[in-house]
């Protein structure tokens, strides 16, 4: 097994202690055509993969590919041992890394059988108005712009938009005294 250089050794041990094994930014002074000869090596030798940059997230952008996309370096699993991480520790690390939401099942108020799966983020203002919108009592466009600081209109948007048409949920709404308009999550017959 090929030993790690010390330059290439430095770039695994800081791509372990970064969240999702990030091996970017490189040492200070590793640039050029010495830093490509050197990532270049550890790519072929497996330790390092390049890998589609979240730029969301904010991850460092190892070369652009275009249309704004780029691609980001993480050390892998054979990277990782190279330099005497388990392969254990190793592949959790990783695995954080490319771990994506779960649908959380929706249950619809007027069939408690009846539930339809939808990806959605817990902790999101959407999730917080599908759960106001499943109450006996639902919710009204005051309630959820005072829950969730948005305008009416984009309150009134999400519910239409996000809700009914990208998520499938089927919304109704009646005029209630002293409520206004109060909206509701219902089971699609």
């Amino acid at each position: 097994m090929t030993t790690p250089s010390d330059t290439q050794s430095l770039i695994l041990s800081r791509a372990a202690t970064r969240p999702g094994n990030l091996a970017l930014p490189l040492p200070e002074g590793l640039v050029g055509a010495a830093a490509k000869m050197v990532v270049g090596k550890m790519i072929a030798r497996g330790w390092l993969e390049e890998v589609e940059a979240n730029l969301r997230r904010g991850e460092p952008m190892w070369r652009e590919t275009g249309d704004g996309h780029g691609t980001t370096l993480i050390a892998t699993e054979a990277g990782l041992k190279a330099i005497g991480i388990e392969p254990v520790v190793a592949s959790a690390v990783a695995s954080a890394r490319m771990a994506k939401p779960k649908a959380e099942p929706v249950q619809m108020p007027d069939d408690p059988d009846t539930v339809k799966p939808v990806a959605i983020r817990a902790g999101t203002k959407q999730a917080q108005i599908i759960a106001m919108l499943q109450r006996p009592e639902g919710a009204s466009i005051a309630e959820i712009v005072a829950a969730t600081s948005w305008q009416a209109h984009t309150a009134r948007g999400a519910i239409s938009g996000a809700l009914g048409k990208k998520l499938g949920l089927v919304v109704t709404s009646s005029n209630e005294g002293g409520r206004g308009r109060v909206y509701r999550i219902c089971h699609p017959d």
